[in-house]
């Protein structure tokens, strides 16, 4: 015999949980991967702070050869690049194309030293030569620093968010949130640290006729926009989980059960031979058990 059961209240609660849980799923998920990439990601970038400039400008030592070109400087975390650009890029019969980057991992003195043997174009060794510790500009100390605390910060961050993220999949919602926040603070002390490099005196790049001075640029300000999108994310739960707890643990599909999820049954078949056989014993076992109790009754009349 076929018995259809009836799946009870604990499929519909699961129906009534599932939009709140895929919204809250779709919100979160895509806003802790922008954290994750930039947290990450930012560590490797090196355009923290740059500079651009145009200018004419010597092209080669004991040469009075006069290119113009595009001079770029750019400050990472791990060193510095900088970039030549011929305008247009076939002067002088060399093709003027130059991206070379300086390390903080390794002596500058060493890496500046070879750029000389390699006999590199004048606007690229002036720019290295003020990141060298025999220079009278003092940079490298205060970059060198600067970076290195601001990776550390950013590394901690990134594993200030992948707490939150295994929180975020167990039943304390409320620290997922603080973790999210905490991620936040990490990001905001690297920007600080990075930021010293201008408590130094600045030092004064002229290449030609013009003057070249670095500002903050694409990576310092994805890592301000990433610490707040964490900062709102780590508000946001924190506020939901104190005044909606039950809510906030449907959303997430975590510790929330009724005593009316226990009922639950399938489809199955049942043995009608088997339960004809129990049903007569029942019977059988009955009968006999009052037979007793009618001859008491019988010898008391």
């Amino acid at each position: 015999m076929l018995i259809k059961a009836v799946i009870r209240k604990r499929n519909r609660l699961k129906d009534e949980r599932r939009p709140d849980h895929l919204i809250s799923r779709t919100h979160i998920s895509p806003c802790c991967f922008t954290a994750l990439l930039a947290s990450a990601a930012l560590n490797f970038t090196g355009d923290w702070a740059e500079a651009r400039v145009k200018a004419n400008a010597t092209y080669k030592s004991f040469s009075n050869a006069v290119v113009s070109a595009e001079v770029g400087l750019h400050v990472g975390l791990y060193g510095i690049n900088i970039t030549l650009k011929g305008e247009p890029v076939s002067q002088i019969n060399e093709t003027i194309n130059y991206n070379e980057i300086f390390r903080w991992s390794s002596s500058v003195d060493e890496q500046y030293g070879d750029a000389l043997e390699r006999g590199l174009p004048n606007p690229i060794l002036y720019i290295a030569e003020k990141f060298t510790r025999t220079s009278a500009c003092g940079l490298i100390y205060q970059y060198r620093y600067s970076g290195r605390f601001a990776s550390a910060n950013l590394w901690t961050a990134f594993c200030c968010w992948l707490v939150a993220n295994i929180l975020f999949s167990m039943p304390v919602i409320l620290y997922a949130g603080y973790m999210m926040i905490a991620t936040a603070a990490f990001i905001f002390f690297s920007m600080a640290s990075f930021s010293t490099i201008y408590n130094v005196p600045q030092c004064d790049f002229s290449i030609g006729a013009e003057s070249l001075r670095t500002d903050y640029s694409h990576s310092f300000w994805i890592a301000l926009a990433t610490g707040l999108l964490c900062t709102v994310i780590g508000l946001v739960v924190v506020l939901l989980d104190c005044l909606f707890p039950g809510r906030m643990r449907e959303a997430f599909s975590v510790g929330v059960d009724n005593e009316d999820d226990e009922c639950h049954t399938g489809e199955g078949y049942l043995n009608s031979g088997f339960l004809e056989g129990v049903i007569h014993d029942d019977i059988t076992q009955t009968g006999n058990s009052a037979l007793p109790q009618q001859i008491t009754t019988l010898t008391r009349l």
